[in-house]
């Protein structure tokens, strides 16, 4: 058996529990629920599929030294007495990225100098030369967390953040984070029973991660490289038996719809859409969310309207006010989520939450909370048997740590009447504001990253595995056994 060793993978507050549930189904061994991660124990292999196949997961760190430190000369001295070449030449190249919670080191990029300094030293001493520093793209990416005296200095095996799946073309203001797309949906329990809707979609993220759950398509395959590639001991043949997987693929029989009033937005979401090859079980459209009408099959809603904050609009308190009788009317015996920060917000829907889950949307303390619509009266729907709350939801609700009782809006709304019948989207007013300028945003908002990230994927392989047409996975245009013998070409070619 291959020797198993300790991991940790990061995620957003909130999703921790999501996650565990992910390594569960996984494999992983000794899950252990932490802040903001979870750790757990696996193989060469599992850290591979980590990586790969987890939607909740940030980054997965391989922990190489554990260790107490009061002073930066003790971190110096702790990092400097590790074997470095193992991990480590004069040709190689790295960078440290920090993280600190502690009231003796106040500065994390101190704290990432001097692990570097030790590590430079390391080598100096023994050789005469050192590694070089390299802030993008380094040969060895290391993560050092401090938690008041606790230290752990640990390998990232993921380089950039797992959430940067590849798809993503461009984006409106603000977009959705993957990862916490990917956790809600999980959350939900959808698994593609039935269709989905997204009535706010925006530049489509909650569509796309819906679309690989409901196909159990790795999010992974989008992706151009991996840190743990650049190892010493990487396993390429390991890797590419992991990567060219697609036994516990699933068909869908259902359709996820999205849509925005924004015309641009809708743009976006459908080259988006197109990148990760969905185009066939997505539609992209645009539509107020006043046009929205009873959908003629069983659905999902997951959406995450705007918030007043990084997204708002003219009439936000409007806005919500037509969710809440749009629900009512028009979504009858379905269940609908809305992720939300103000409580404002949620009383104009009007309508009693069944769960109320806290869950974080970067540094905002939101809610996600759940609706389940019926026809008739509460009353007869319980005496026909139904029920507002599952047991399981009662016993979530329990353990949930409860919001405090009246949050303040950081500033006035206003809440005319007169407003009701203002047209919405996502943080824009299609009249008043002008568009953004995309391209300058992109410029602006780390948009080589999404550019590299989505060329040519033949050069993700450099002739070793079959690069995909374009920039999506898969091309559902042509049949899937067509698209899994061209997948398969390359590795059949080295064997023959």
């Amino acid at each position: 058996m291959n020797p198993e060793f300790e991991l940790i993978a990061k995620t957003f507050q909130g999703l921790e529990e999501v996650l565990a549930k992910e390594l569960t189904n996984l494999g992983a061994n000794n899950i252990q629920i932490g802040r903001r991660m979870v750790s757990f124990t696996g193989d060469k292999e599992m850290l591979y599929r980590a990586n790969f196949m987890l939607r909740t997961a940030l980054r997965i760190l391989k922990p190489i030294k554990h260790f107490r430190a009061l002073t930066a000369e003790e971190v110096y001295d702790a990092v400097k007495s590790i074997e470095w070449d193992k991990y480590l030449n004069n040709e190689t190249s790295f960078a440290v990225d920090s993280v600190v919670f502690s009231q003796e080191f106040r500065h994390s990029k101190f704290v990432a100098y001097k692990v570097k300094d030790a590590i430079v030293d390391y080598f100096r001493e023994r050789t005469g030369n050192r590694p070089n520093i390299s802030l993008t793209n380094p040969d060895l990416q290391l993560h050092i967390h401090i938690a008041e005296n606790d230290c752990t200095l640990s390998l990232d095996s993921s380089g950039t953040s797992l959430h940067r799946r590849g798809y993503r073309q461009e984006a409106v203001e603000a977009p959705l984070n993957e990862v916490l797309a990917a956790g809600m949906i999980l959350m939900t329990g959808w698994q593609g029973e039935c269709d989905l809707i997204d009535p706010m979609c925006g530049s489509g993220t909650i569509p796309i991660e819906a679309a690989l759950i409901a196909q159990n398509i790795a999010p992974g395959v989008f992706r151009k490289e991996y840190a743990f590639e650049k190892w010493p001991d990487f396993d390429k043949e390991l890797f590419d038996t992991i990567y060219n997987d697609e036994s516990n693929e699933r068909e869908f029989n259902h359709k996820i719809y999205g849509y925005d009033i924004n015309r641009n937005a809708v743009d976006i979401a459908t080259r988006n859409v197109k990148a990760a090859g969905l185009s066939k079980v997505i539609s992209i459209e645009v539509q107020d969310i006043q046009d929205f009408t009873q959908p003629k099959e069983k659905s999902i809603i997951i959406t995450n309207p705007p918030y007043g904050e990084r997204i708002s609009t003219p009439n936000l308190l409007g806005l919500y006010r037509t969710i809440g009788e749009k629900f009512k009317h028009q979504f009858q015996n379905n269940d609908a989520w809305v992720l939300s920060y103000r409580e404002e917000c949620f009383e104009k829907i009007g309508l009693k939450p069944s769960l109320k889950i806290p869950l974080y949307n970067g540094s905002l303390e939101c809610e996600f909370r759940k609706y389940q619509m019926f026809s008739g009266k509460y009353k007869e729907m319980r005496e026909q048997g139904g029920e507002l709350k599952s047991q399981e939801e009662l016993r979530q609700m329990a353990e949930k740590k409860r919001f405090k009782a009246h949050r303040e809006f950081k500033r006035s709304l206003d809440d005319d009447e007169s407003n009701d019948d203002i047209r919405f989207d996502r943080g824009r007013f299609e009249k008043d504001v002008p568009r953004r300028n995309f391209g300058e945003d992109r410029g602006r908002r780390n948009s080589n990253r999404d550019r590299k990230e989505n060329e040519t994927r033949g050069e993700r392989f450099n002739g070793d595995r079959k690069p995909f047409k374009g920039n999506g996975r898969k091309t559902f245009d042509k049949p899937k056994k067509s698209f899994s013998q061209n997948r398969k070409r390359n590795r059949y070619d080295e064997e023959n």
